[in-house]
C-alpha cells in the first residue's frame, strides 16, 4: 500500500493538476523554491541545532543560532528562488528569520518545559485500510506523560483557534503517538507561531481522532480512484513550482516570452485589457448612479414632493419599509419551525449543491437529476 503525508493529501485537495505531476508523473518542479518556503526551511535547521545541540549539554546563545542561520542561508541560497512580493528582498526575509529565532530563543528559554523525545521525526502510521501515514514532527516530547506534538510556522497568517482544531496534520500525529505511547494520559498539539510570538494549541478526543481516520482513509480512496486530474486556479498559484506547465497559465507563459511590442499587440491581451477598463467604467457609474439616487430621494424629502421632473423624464421617490434581522438567526428559524413554517421559507444553496454534485459527493439519484451543460463566466482581477 502507498505512503500518504499531510503535504500529499493537501495537494490534492488544492489542486488535482498539481497532484498529478509531482505524485503521478513524478516530474520536478522547474524552480527550487519560494522565499517563504526557503526561510522556513532555515529557521526549521536552526530551532533543529538548538535542542539537538541542548540532547548534548551544549547550549547555543542566541548570536550562536543567528550565525548559523545565516551560514546556512548563504549556503542554500540558489539564485532560482523565487520572490513573489517583488517590493520585499531576500535581505527583509532573512532579518524576520532573524526576528522569529530571537522572539522564541528569548520565549522559550532555557528550553526545559518538556523533555525531548524527538526532533523532525521521522515515522509512519499504519491506517486501518492498510495505507501508511508519514510523520514527521517539528519538536516531539513529553512531561508527567502528557506529550507534546509541535510545528514551527512561519505563516504571515495567525492560525485562529477554530483553525487549530481543525487541523489534519498534528491530529493525525496525535493518533500515532496513542498508537505508539500507551503511557499517553493526553496530546496537546502546539503550533509555535513564529512571526506573532505566539503559541497555539488544541487536543483531539479519542472519537474525533477515530472519525478524522475514516476521513482520511475516504480521502485516500477517492485519491487511489482518481483520473481525472484538473487544474484549480486559486491564490496559491502564485506560490506554485509547477507554474509553468499548468494549462491554466498558458498565456501567461506564452506572453512572458514576448517583446514589449509582441505583448501588446496580442489578442488576448487587448481583449482583457478592454473588458477591465469597461468594468471600471461600469463600476465609476454605477458609483454615480447611487450617489445621485441618494441626492434626488433627499431633494424630494426636503420638498416633500413623490414625484420629481426632469427635461424628458421624471422620478417617483416612493417611501418603503424593509426589515432587518438580527446576524444570529437562530432565534428566526426556532420560531419558524415551531410554527411549522421552516420548509417554506428555507431556500436551497444551489451554489453549494452544485459543487457537491460536481464533485461526486452527493447520492446517485440527486446527482442524476440536474442535467449537465457546458457554460462560461468571466472575471477580472488583479495578475
Amino acid at each position: 500500500m502507498a505512503t500518504y503525508s499531510h503535504s500529499k493529501l493537501c495537494t490534492f485537495e488544492n489542486c488535482k493538476y498539481k497532484y498529478k505531476l509531482h505524485y503521478v508523473d513524478g516530474i520536478k518542479p522547474e524552480f527550487k523554491a519560494t522565499i517563504e518556503t526557503f526561510m522556513g526551511s532555515r529557521v526549521h535547521e536552526t530551532l533543529e541545532k538548538l535542542y539537538k545541540d541542548l540532547k548534548f549539554m551544549k547550549e547555543n546563545s542566541l548570536e550562536d543560532l543567528i550565525k548559523f542561520l545565516n551560514d546556512q542561508w548563504e549556503r542554500e541560497w540558489a539564485d532560482n528562488i523565487i520572490i513573489n512580493k517583488k517590493e520585499y528582498t531576500k535581505e527583509n526575509y532573512k532579518k524576520m528569520a532573524e526576528k522569529f529565532i530571537t522572539d522564541y530563543y528569548n520565549h522559550h528559554k532555557p528550553f526545559n518545559d518538556i523533555t525531548i523525545i524527538g526532533l523532525e521525526t521521522e515515522d509512519k502510521l499504519k491506517l486501518s485500510n492498510g495505507s501508511s501515514y508519514h510523520i514527521r514532527i517539528d519538536k516531539f516530547g513529553y512531561k508527567d506523560n502528557i506529550y507534546y506534538v509541535c510545528d514551527y510556522k512561519t505563516n504571515s497568517s495567525m492560525k485562529d483557534q477554530d483553525e487549530a482544531d481543525e487541523d489534519r496534520q498534528l491530529a493525525m500525529y496525535a493518533l500515532w503517538v496513542n498508537k505508539k505511547f500507551k503511557d499517553a494520559k493526553k496530546v496537546v498539539l502546539k503550533w509555535h507561531m513564529l512571526a506573532f510570538d505566539k503559541d497555539v494549541v488544541s487536543e483531539r478526543t479519542p472519537k474525533e481522532l477515530t472519525q478524522l481516520e475514516k476521513e482520511t482513509i475516504n480521502l485516500i480512496k477517492e485519491i487511489e480512484k482518481c483520473r481525472d486530474y484538473p487544474t484549480k486556479v486559486t491564490g496559491l498559484c502564485n506560490y506554485c513550482e509547477y507554474q509553468t506547465m499548468c494549462p491554466a497559465f498558458k498565456h501567461k507563459v506564452e506572453t512572458e516570452q514576448k517583446t514589449l511590442k509582441e505583448f501588446k499587440e496580442d489578442d488576448g491581451v487587448k481583449l482583457v485589457d478592454k473588458l477591465a477598463t469597461l468594468k471600471e467604467q461600469y463600476k465609476a457609474t454605477e458609483n454615480e448612479i447611487d450617489e445621485t439616487q441618494k441626492q434626488l430621494i433627499e431633494f424630494a424629502i426636503q420638498k416633500e414632493l413623490e414625484l420629481v421632473y426632469g427635461s424628458n423624464k421624471k422620478a417617483k421617490v416612493t417611501e418603503y419599509f424593509k426589515l432587518k434581522y438580527p446576524e444570529d438567526k437562530t432565534k428566526i428559524i426556532k420560531l419558524l419551525k415551531k410554527h411549522k413554517l421552516y420548509n417554506e421559507f428555507i431556500n436551497i444553496n444551489y451554489l453549494k449543491l452544485n459543487s457537491q454534485i460536481l464533485e461526486g459527493n452527493m447520492p446517485k439519484d440527486i446527482t442524476k437529476l440536474p442535467t449537465k451543460e457546458k457554460d462560461y463566466r468571466v472575471s477580472i482581477s488583479k495578475k
